[in-house]
């Protein structure tokens, strides 16, 4: 891969692809390119020989206008089958799409500022952030500038599209981590520091977080940095993963094995050669995690205006309901949504008054504010539908998972499952309280498809990942053996514990045994 990008920039397959292969087709792409389509944020879909791709739409912090709402709706509609789905970075993805119809797509999302290019490939992708900046009560400041600005430094610049690997920057001045900090290569989080007597807010940086199948948690760096400073602090720690990053092997190409390898103070001493020095940290101002969650009705910092978040269930929605979101978004709000790294959408800017209407639309007992326990807290990858990577289908067995559990387990309190088909991630098992990681496994009836099952993992303070328990389970038991593990927690946690709160208590061995027991009890049944 290394040697293909030293031959050729992987943003130049964007001109070959609007004009030589939407021409000549599908048989006509070389085989080496494929990989180098992921600079336009194209990927092949599953199976390969059939022709078809499905390609992500960069959503910079996840705020979208009513008109590039629309956009997205007529072209799922035109090309993708009506299918659209919702990722754990804020993006939108399409499936079922044609070289042929790539140059069309490309131009007509480029007209309302919306981009795939570097939605995937070795490059900075898809800035994540709160989804509700410039309206949240619990913000410092409004990022959207930032990262709108951020967003524009990198996107089709040279400079930085060919870096060892892929990479993730998040960036969020909310107390309640919406962006997920600690999983991604760089971060900003909110911070204040008293400089010459007077407070001044901020951010501290945090480098080389990450899943994948070598999960890493993000490190913080003796750094603030002021919010006019965002922009170049990042494109130095930028310039030090392009020029120091690993390149010998793709599966230690990360940012997070650069930093797990030198260190934080080191990192910071190399970094300082570029960008200066910056003053040392202050005082975080991040006092929990809300998982991303935003689902119901809630207050913006404007008086008067409401934002209603909305469950979309395991993240897939439809050209029908993207136009129809847009509607309301202008029929209630100021024409804005917002996607959600949790896979669901918002609308913002409704008067209080026209709430109680909005809540009486039919497309909202769907997409409901007000989802059921366990629909309202389920994440799942793409899964083998269409992913070449995945070795389980995902989506349909979350939504029968998500049924079974709300209809077989009352519970007063969330308990967030993550689905995986493969151990890439994408579906961020590893911060769930329940992850489920896709595999095979070996029976009577031959290979079929079973997971593997991780409790406790959070995002709070540092964040800790979940531990995989020993065992796999085959599909079609993962609903019964879920609900027996939420039962145990059920009836054994003290009031107002929180799931991973009680895995911390009762300690890994615990559930180790009480999973025994209920492998056990499938078995013999």
């Amino acid at each position: 891969m290394e040697q293909l990008k030293l031959k050729q920039d992987g943003l130049d397959i964007i001109d070959e692809i609007i004009h030589i292969y939407s021409n000549k087709g599908f048989e006509s792409i070389p085989e080496e390119k494929f990989s180098l389509f992921k600079w336009a944020g194209v990927y092949q879909q599953r199976p390969k020989k059939d022709g078809y791709f499905m390609l992500r739409i960069r959503i910079p912090t996840g705020i979208l206008t009513s008109g590039q709402a629309r956009v997205i709706a007529e072209l799922a509609q035109e090309y993708g089958r009506g299918l659209i789905d919702i990722t754990t970075r804020q993006a939108v993805q399409y499936h079922w799409l044609r070289v042929e119809n790539l140059p069309d797509i490309f131009r007509r999302l480029n007209e309302v500022g919306l981009y795939t290019y570097e939605a995937c490939g070795d490059c900075p992708r898809t800035i994540i952030g709160n989804p509700l900046a410039g309206i949240d009560p619990n913000e410092l400041v409004d990022t959207s500038s930032i990262v709108k600005e951020l967003d524009e430094k990198f996107r089709l610049n040279k400079e930085f599209s060919n870096l060892p690997r892929k990479y993730k920057i998040s960036i969020s001045a909310s107390v309640y981590n919406p962006a997920h900090a600690q999983i991604n290569d760089l971060a900003f989080t909110p911070a204040v520091k008293n400089i010459n007597g007077e407070e001044v807010v901020g951010f501290h940086v945090w480098v080389g977080g990450g899943l994948s199948n070598r999960p890493h948690l993000a490190r913080q760096l003796d750094l603030f940095v002021r919010p006019e400073q965002v922009v170049d602090v990042a494109i130095g720690v930028t310039k030090v993963f392009r020029d120091y990053g690993y390149r010998q092997k793709r599966h230690r190409a990360r940012l997070k094995f650069l930093v797990a390898d030198w260190g934080t103070e080191k990192f910071l001493e190399v970094l300082t050669e570029v960008i200066g020095p910056y003053p040392s940290r202050g005082e975080d101002r991040t006092i929990g995690w809300n998982a991303g969650y935003f689902t119901g009705v809630h207050p913006q910092k404007q008086k008067g205006l409401s934002y209603v978040g909305l469950n979309v269930p395991v993240g897939r929605t439809s050209s029908e309901e993207f136009f129809a979101l847009a509607d309301l978004a202008d029929r209630y709000g100021s024409g804005t949504l917002r996607t959600v790294n949790t896979q669901n959408i918002i609308i913002s800017d409704v008067p209080d008054e026209k709430v109680e209407e909005l809540l009486k639309e039919p497309l909202l007992k769907r997409l409901t504010p007000f989802p059921k326990t366990f629909e309202g807290y389920a994440v799942s990858c793409t899964g083998n539908e269409f992913c070449n990577l995945a070795l389980t289908e995902t989506k349909g067995l979350m939504k029968e998972v998500v049924d079974y559990l709300d209809a077989h387990v009352q519970l007063d309190s969330p308990v967030r499952i993550h689905i995986n088909g493969c151990p890439n991630s994408c579906g961020q098992q590893q911060i769930a309280d329940i992850g489920l990681m896709g595999g095979k496994s070996k029976t009577a009836r031959g290979m079929v498809e079973s997971y593997t099952i991780s409790v406790g993992g959070h995002l709070l303070g540092e964040g800790r990942f979940n531990t995989q328990l020993k065992g796999r389970v085959v599909k079609d038991h993962v609903p019964f053996v879920l609900k027996e593990l939420i039962l145990f927690y059920k009836e054994n946690r003290n009031e107002q514990e929180r799931f991973t709160q009680f895995v911390e208590r009762v300690g890994i061995e615990v559930f180790q045994t009480e999973l025994d027991r209920i492998l056990g009890q499938v078995v013999s049944s």
